[in-house]
């Protein structure tokens, strides 16, 4: 296929590209192609701007994972600004050009994440769900949505991916929370009762080929591995994992002090399932926690 991938060289996208570049004909939208080719390699397209293309009818399907990382600097207005049109002005633009295609892609897959949902308790949550809490990640991800899903026609199915907490050996979230463990300073956020919805890298991986491998997939899909766990829980298996002790906890108010508005998304979760994903077929590889983390630091 000749796919369009915005967003390539995060977590992510990098990964998958490494999955799927030998099969298939990329274009990757970077701001910076150089150092993006660096990472990921010759043998690709690299594009700055969507400015080149004047429509998408050369391209079998998009996957739209652009978007300035929520957890890399405090959320100023200023930092509020880049997270929102990092991702709806990209999404935006995808829309026009679909829309001026004769011939559109297949498909769309457009990245989202669970802060979809806002803080909520222990109640189990899937894709049917309808009580978001109101705060800025509703805000965030519900208009990203709403821009994805507009681009869908009888020519383009839509899949948005809710992202949970993808967790990598080098990169990402865990990358951040694991130094205060390897420093014997980790622990539990709070009392560690919220619920902390993730997802192994080859399995956030693994998922999104499924959807561009299965033409009757459209719509949201929750990407959390089926058992989400607590915050206490997750430590005492990141701990066991760096053969760490887990003695110590961090307070909210520090995470407030340090964070700001952003130390919501430490303080508070979703216990998220991915039932649409499992409903149509799709086996996870990595389903319990203390699984994931030893394929990660088996070496």
């Amino acid at each position: 296929m000749n796919l369009l991938i915005t967003g390539g060289s995060g977590l992510i996208g990098s990964k998958l590209i490494k999955h799927i570049k030998a099969e298939n004909q990329l274009t990757i939208l970077t701001r910076n192609p150089k150092l993006t080719e660096k990472k990921l390699g010759n043998g690709l397209t690299y594009i700055s701007s969507l400015e080149h293309l004047s429509n998408l009818n050369d391209f079998d399907g998009i996957i739209n994972l652009a978007g300035e990382p929520i957890v890399n600097k405090r959320w100023s207005c200023e930092q509020k600004t880049l997270l929102e049109s990092s991702r709806w002005e990209m999404t935006k633009k995808v829309g026009v050009l679909c829309a001026a295609s004769q011939s559109p892609p297949k498909f769309f897959i457009s990245g989202s994440a669970i802060g979809y949902y806002g803080r909520q308790d222990s109640q189990v949550i899937d894709e049917d769900f309808d009580k978001p809490n109101k705060e800025y990640s509703h805000e965030l991800c519900a208009t990203w949505e709403r821009l994805a899903l507009d681009i869908e026609t009888d020519k383009t199915r839509v899949c948005i991916l809710r992202t949970g907490i993808v967790l990598a050996k080098n990169g990402g979230a865990l990358e951040k929370m694991e130094l205060p463990f390897k420093l014997g300073l980790g622990g539990p956020i709070g009392s560690g009762e919220h619920y902390m919805s993730w997802i192994h890298i080859d399995d956030m991986v693994r998922g999104i080929m499924y959807l561009i491998d299965n033409s009757d997939c459209s719509g949201i899909y929750n990407f959390t591995a089926p058992y989400p766990v607590t915050n206490k829980v997750f430590s005492t298996r990141l701990a066991k994992a760096l053969h760490r002790p887990c003695i110590l906890f961090t307070p909210k108010f520090a995470l407030k002090l340090a964070m700001g508005e952003m130390a919501d998304l430490l303080i508070y979760g979703q216990r998220v399932i991915p039932m649409r994903l499992q409903e149509s077929g799709f086996q996870f590889k990595f389903t319990k926690i203390e699984d994931a983390l030893t394929d990660l630091y088996r070496n």
